[in-house]
């Protein structure tokens, strides 16, 4: 697996790229997460197989900071995947984002028509910042997702909601991505939604003509289930939000066999 930097603009954007030739899948991590998070799974027989590409948005992981706070907001982080897809002659890959990442994914479908499908997680589509309170459970550690300032105890409170309850997946690495992402990135992101600086991301979905999967874990603390269901997306993969067992927030790092599976399933039924 290598790790390499584009240009995306005038930002310098990390990425790993894994060893695979097939069908390129794009993946984008979550709020104060960054491309570690994809690395067993780039490293193992599906990035072998798939040519895997995992982009740190600005400010995450070894992308620097953004000189313009335009880009620490869904428009911007969008901007940066679709010139991410078209810089790595990527424009019809299929696209896979994490919670922020599966937000982002969807605000970027109108500016990367070609993509395959789309699957996201840990992310309830949102047509205004009123209705996030819908989409969310209600959870004390999520106000870390929007500070600038967070201590090692809000860092780790935060990381253990991204697990289901009594797991025993260690939170070391989830807790450094969080103490290591740009604060300016959280505060941004949260003033722009506050101004409502986002897509109508429920008209999107309704509207993909591509196939979307939603996946869900059995034991998720942050996203609320029943929203989701109520949502009408005509192109949804297998006509119903998949339920992953014996997994939270990050079935991907989890339960990455079960993951994995219904990842290749998905990329299959595209094919």
């Amino acid at each position: 697996m290598d790790s390499k930097t584009v240009t995306i603009g005038s930002q310098e954007i990390a990425f790993l790229q894994s060893e695979g030739s097939q069908r390129t899948v794009i993946f984008v991590h979550g709020n104060s997460s960054s491309a570690r998070t994809w690395r067993p799974l780039m490293a193992g027989p599906f990035g072998q197989r798939f040519r895997c590409l995992a982009l740190d948005l600005p400010g995450h992981g070894r992308s620097a900071a953004a000189s313009d706070h335009s880009a620490y907001s869904l428009p911007g982080y969008a901007a940066t995947l679709a010139g991410f897809a078209r810089a790595l002659a990527a424009d019809d890959a299929v696209i896979v984002g994490w919670s922020l990442g599966g937000h982002v994914a969807i605000e970027s479908a109108p500016d990367l028509p070609a993509a395959a499908g789309f699957l996201v997680f840990g992310t309830p589509p949102v047509a205004s910042a009123a209705q996030m309170a819908q989409g969310f459970l209600p959870n004390p550690a999520m106000n870390a997702a929007f500070s600038a300032s967070i201590s090692p105890a809000e860092a780790l409170a935060f990381a253990s909601s991204f697990v289901a309850p009594g797991s025993a997946l260690p939170l070391d690495e989830f807790t450094a991505d969080i103490l290591g992402t740009d604060g300016a990135a959280r505060a941004g992101l949260f003033a722009s939604i506050g101004e409502g600086r986002f897509a109508d991301e429920v008209d999107i979905v309704a509207a993909l003509g591509r196939p979307l999967a939603i996946l869900q874990g059995d034991g998720e603390q942050l996203i609320n289930l029943d929203y989701l269901r109520r949502l009408t997306i005509p192109s949804l993969w297998r006509g119903a939000v998949q339920i992953v067992a014996g997994a939270g927030h990050a079935p991907h790092e989890e339960v990455p066999d079960e993951f994995t599976g219904l990842l290749e399933q998905f990329i299959a039924d595209l094919d």
